[in-house]
């Protein structure tokens, strides 16, 4: 389960959790996934204690993902689920890129904070928000109301599947996001939310009062902008052929996240060593399908025969 170790306490990831039904020349299958699941599972595999937010319903896929958390070692916390679990249709592209069709659960996601999530939050040290429904006011306001003093690493996720208000999703975003300690967006977050122009989004989330800003580009690599300075990495080259790119960036937030649960890097070059790790780590769950996180570690020992994935 786990692949690296770590003592430097736990991480609460709020978000969606779904089955993914791919359906692509090789037929049809199911997968269990979701951004905020994949990040949980993958801080889980980096050795982090991690608790799971998201609505599961009392279905037969959520049977399926609670199976996968308790498997991979994550704690759910549950949130009613009125509509069911979520699911996304997942048609995949010659490049390995997906398209996603959403049914209601998902479109309707919706989460509220038990006692028990309350506590787990005021415990963790860092709670990390990807794929929430920012264009839904009273869950913004619920979100910011329960995680109140935590440190937040977001991922914004926005899914055209599931945004029902752009300008909507853009104030909620930024209202969570002011003053996070990080905060992930890719090129594909900037087309969506900010009309693509991603350098024009890191300063602008930077002038929220973001402490840094995580952006993905993909073939162009990652920049990381903080107080110390601004980190470069490229994609990392790793033997065997790109299977799936649909994990890349949550397994890149996975493993920045590992290394910010104890604090922030102090030094640039702490930072650029961060990110670098992170991108190894990106480009190894790519030579798998799905997003569950590999490791470069994971890989080679699967080479020799060593189950590691």
């Amino acid at each position: 389960m786990s692949i690296e170790t770590s003592t430097a306490g736990s991480v609460v990831v709020i978000g969606d959790a779904l089955i993914d039904e791919i359906r692509d020349d090789s037929g049809v299958r199911e997968l269990v996934g979701g951004a905020a699941l994949n990040v949980a599972v993958g801080l889980r595999r980096l050795g982090v204690a991690t608790t799971l937010i998201a609505m599961v319903g009392e279905d037969e896929a959520g049977a399926h993902i609670r199976e996968y958390l308790s498997d991979h070692g994550v704690r759910l916390i549950e949130s009613a689920a009125p509509h069911g679990s979520s699911r996304a249709v997942v048609q995949r592209a010659a490049d390995g890129e997906p398209d996603y069709v959403f049914n209601e659960a998902a479109r309707k996601r919706s989460i509220r904070y038990s006692g028990e999530a309350r506590q787990a939050i005021a415990e963790a040290g860092l709670v990390a928000i990807s794929c929430f429904p920012f264009d839904v006011p009273a869950e913004v306001d619920a979100l910011l109301e329960a995680s109140a003093g935590a440190r937040l690493a977001i991922d914004p996720n926005p899914r055209t599947g599931m945004l029902s208000d752009r300008a909507e999703f853009v104030r909620g975003f930024e209202r969570a996001a002011a003053g996070a300690d990080i905060v992930k967006v890719g090129a594909d977050d900037a087309t969506i939310l900010y009309d693509g122009d991603l350098d024009v989004l890191r300063a602008r989330l930077r002038g929220l009062g973001v402490g840094a800003v995580l952006a993905t580009a993909g073939a162009d690599g990652a920049l990381l902008e903080t107080d110390s300075g601004t980190a470069a990495a490229p994609i990392s080259d790793l033997p065997g052929r790109v299977v799936d790119t649909v994990g890349a960036g949550d397994a890149t937030l996975s493993a920045v996240a590992a290394g910010l649960v104890a604090g922030s890097p102090a030094t640039l070059d702490e930072w650029r060593a961060l990110l670098t790790r992170a991108m190894d780590i990106a480009a190894a769950t790519c030579r798998a399908e799905g997003g569950l996180l590999r490791t470069p570690e994971s890989l080679e020992e699967a080479e020799r025969g060593v189950f590691g994935s």
